[in-house]
């Protein structure tokens, strides 16, 4: 029987155990035997290093290969120590020192090299001969019954290999199942008839080839299963019968992993997302030990929970009701998780306590930690109270005193239900003068809330808030409009010559014949043609008045033009800013209050108030990296028209919850309107004629722009000097 270790954090180094029955052999042919000497010799290039003994070995001791740092351990069951010092210095060659340690009934023989190398080791009488091979490459063949460990050339058939096939006659598969792993990781499980079946894995371009030696598939299992839907790695698995062989084709995707484990007659193959962690020695999905390789048939339960716990140097101690074989094969997979397999296999749990482990039956366990409550139970209704008072500093007494009898629920917007922590005959109050508590209750209850105070009464950091409103308009208006009219003496214009008249608007015109230029009263109703230019923002638009008439006056022809431009742009900067705790509701507010009137039920009115202002109320929450998450509610009022029933309010509102930097500034709300109005007058027919229809029509465009930002910014306050 052949168990492998393997490490692959760093370099690969192994360890074989040739024949179980040397793990469990009785120490009592071992008691008398201690070391007495160690020394080093080169024998054919090689350096051999001889352990001289007191009794000879009965076996082979087991021992492994660490590449780093270079090292080769021993293990010598019943064996002690007799050497004057547990560190004997060797510099000859590959060789550093030697090492000895006692722990229990064994001693534990470190060889610290140099240069990694494997080894291989025989027994001489009382003399325990180890060989240092020159080179991983130039291992000579493992005498029998020896110990060597395999040189990494064969790395590649091991992966190719997974376990050896024992069986005659092909037999058939019994099922292909997919499963989705806690952690994200697609395993493809496979029902095996006996725990003899031989597997081969290999990596085929970027898909994992499994070919089941010896084997058969039954027809309703030779197809391709879609299991994109499982979010894994693995999109499908294909199953085909190719000879005496069962052939699996897994298509994973993305940067992948993937490990092997066969128990009894399940094998398992997993393919998981690679995640690399600088700070783990192995890579894994949960699992942080050692990678490992184990191939054992048959083998007592109890005797593997030794060679695992040998390998991690933890104490196992294992109940009585454990018993029972199983047969596993794993390849490359942490310790931790090889521990796991093979607790799950048999249903046993596991409860560590420092650096041991109890492993038992799950029901043993469940049973053990039952009574061990109860006996705490027990112990906690009968121990005498005590009394301890907690000075607080930052948290208010009355709402630690609540907390701790249950009667105020912490956190806002919780579900309204309270728990108690002080034990059932724990009491407590609390004196707001001095900020103070005093708890009644058992010595174990109050050590709990001395921890938790010590949490709570902590100063709180402060944020600052500061919030920029821009509001930004821009106007433009345009208007252009014509009076025209005339003033006869007679139906008939006499000829004559003409003369022109020019004056600032349309009432200094020619009033009427024989009078020259005249008032407003006696030109108002002379026009025919009364467009003029409407004025904007409370200007009036800007006029000019022509009459042509007869030098006798005895018929005039009157016009006036009138023309505005309007330009205008504004720009509003609110700055509101607040300055709170973290986790606590800031509101800062600025405006003006409206009154008008309301009906009460009897009949009369009242006078009430309506707020036009600006609003800024935010919650900031500091994360655990330094930025900030801002609950935001915005409101930016103004006085708006005024209707039949008061004044209107003409509202900004924006309500939202944003993640920024300490410092940094964001954008949470912007508001663009942009309207634009043409608008003409004129006189049909007479306004259509080009050119001169401009006698006839008014005209008048208007461009309106208007832009609202809201800028936030906060920042966590460190130091007292920025709070003054």
């Amino acid at each position: 029987m052949m168990m492998k270790l393997e490490n692959l954090s760093m370099k690969p180094w192994r360890l074989a155990m040739v024949g179980l029955g040397l793990a469990l052999a009785s120490p009592l042919s071992w008691a008398a035997a201690a070391i007495q000497a160690i020394t080093s010799t080169q024998q054919a290039g090689a350096e051999v290093v001889r352990i001289e003994l007191s009794e000879p070995l009965a076996a082979l001791p087991a021992g492994f290969v660490v590449q780093s740092p270079p090292r080769i351990a021993l293990d010598l069951p019943g064996v002690s120590s007799s050497l004057a010092r547990n560190v004997v210095d060797i510099n000859n060659g590959n060789l550093r020192t030697v090492s000895v340690a006692n722990a229990g009934d064994r001693s534990r023989v470190v060889l610290n090299l140099r240069q990694a190398t494997t080894y291989r080791a025989e027994l001489q009488g009382k003399t325990l001969m180890v060989y240092l091979e020159p080179s991983v490459a130039s291992a000579p063949a493992a005498a029998p019954a020896a110990v060597l460990a395999k040189p990494q050339a064969d790395k590649a058939d091991d992966a190719l290999h997974f376990a050896e096939n024992k069986n005659v006659a092909p037999l058939a598969l019994k099922d292909i199942d997919f499963r989705r792993g806690q952690d994200g990781a697609g395993r493809v499980v496979v029902e095996l008839p006996n725990n003899q079946v031989g597997v081969d894995i290999r990596q085929q371009g970027q898909s994992l080839v499994v070919e089941f030696v010896r084997a058969s598939l039954p027809e309703r299992l030779r197809k391709r299963f879609d299991v994109a839907d499982f979010g894994t790695p693995v999109q499908a698995v294909t199953a085909t019968q190719t000879g005496d062989r069962v052939k699996l084709v897994v298509n994973p995707r993305g940067d992948w992993e993937h490990s092997a484990y066969q128990s009894d007659n399940q094998f398992v193959l997993e393919v998981r997302s690679r995640k690399v962690d600088p700070n783990k020695l192995t890579q894994g999905p949960g699992y942080s030990g050692e990678k490992l390789s184990l191939n054992f048939q048959n083998i007592e339960v109890r005797a593997l929970l030794q060679v695992i716990a040998d390998f991690t140097n933890f104490n196992v101690v294992t109940s009585d009701t454990v018993n029972g074989s199983v047969t596993l094969r794993l390849k490359d997979v942490p310790w931790d998780q090889a521990l796991d397999i093979i607790l799950q296999a048999k249903g046993l749990g596991v409860r560590k306590s420092g650096n041991v482990l109890w492993i038992a039956p799950k029901d043993e366990i469940n049973a053990k930690e039952k009574i061990d409550l109860e006996a705490k139970a027990q112990v906690a209704a009968l121990e005498p109270l005590r009394n301890q008072s907690f000075q607080l500093n930052y948290t208010k007494a009355e709402e630690i005193a609540k907390g701790l009898t249950g009667s105020r629920t912490g956190g806002s917007g919780g579900s309204g239900n309270s728990t108690r922590i002080l034990s059932p005959r724990g009491s407590v109050i609390f004196e707001t003068r001095t900020n103070q508590l005093f708890v009644n209750d058992i010595p174990s209850k109050l050590e709990e809330i001395q921890a938790m105070i010590a949490k709570i009464d902590i100063p709180v950091r402060q944020v600052l808030i500061e919030a920029r409103i821009v509001e930004a308009d821009d106007n433009f208006s345009r208007n252009l409009g014509v009076r025209l009219g005339t003033s006869n003496k007679t139906a008939v214009a006499s000829s004559g010559n003409l003369n022109l008249g020019i004056n600032g608007n349309y009432s200094g015109t020619v009033a009427s014949p024989d009078q020259g230029l005249g008032g407003v009263s006696s030109v108002a109703n002379s026009y025919f043609v009364n467009l003029p230019s409407q004025g904007i923002n409370g200007f009036n638009a800007a006029t000019m008045g022509v009459s042509l008439f007869t030098s006798s006056v005895n018929h005039a022809l009157n016009l006036e033009i009138s023309a505005l431009e309007a330009d205008g742009r504004g720009k509003i900067v609110s700055s509101p800013r607040v300055i709170t705790a973290d986790q606590v509701k800031a509101l800062i507010e600025q405006g003006t209050e409206l009154p008008y009137q309301t009906a009460t039920s009897s009949g009369a009115t009242a006078i009430t108030f309506r707020k036009a202002n600006l609003k800024l109320e935010v919650t900031p929450q500091i994360t655990p990296e330094g930025s900030i998450i801002l609950d935001v509610d915005v409101n930016k009022d103004s006085v708006g028209q005024v209707t039949t029933a008061g004044f209107a309010i003409d509202t900004k509102h924006v309500q939202t919850q944003v993640l920024v930097e300490n410092g940094g500034t964001v954008v949470i709300g912007g508001i663009f309107q942009q309207s634009e109005n043409n608008a003409e007058q004129r006189v049909p027919v007479l306004g259509d004629i080009p050119v001169l229809g401009n006698l006839f029509k008014n005209n008048s465009r208007s461009t309106k722009r208007s832009e609202l930002l809201i800028f936030l910014t906060p920042k966590v306050v460190s130091e007292k000097a920025a709070l003054r």
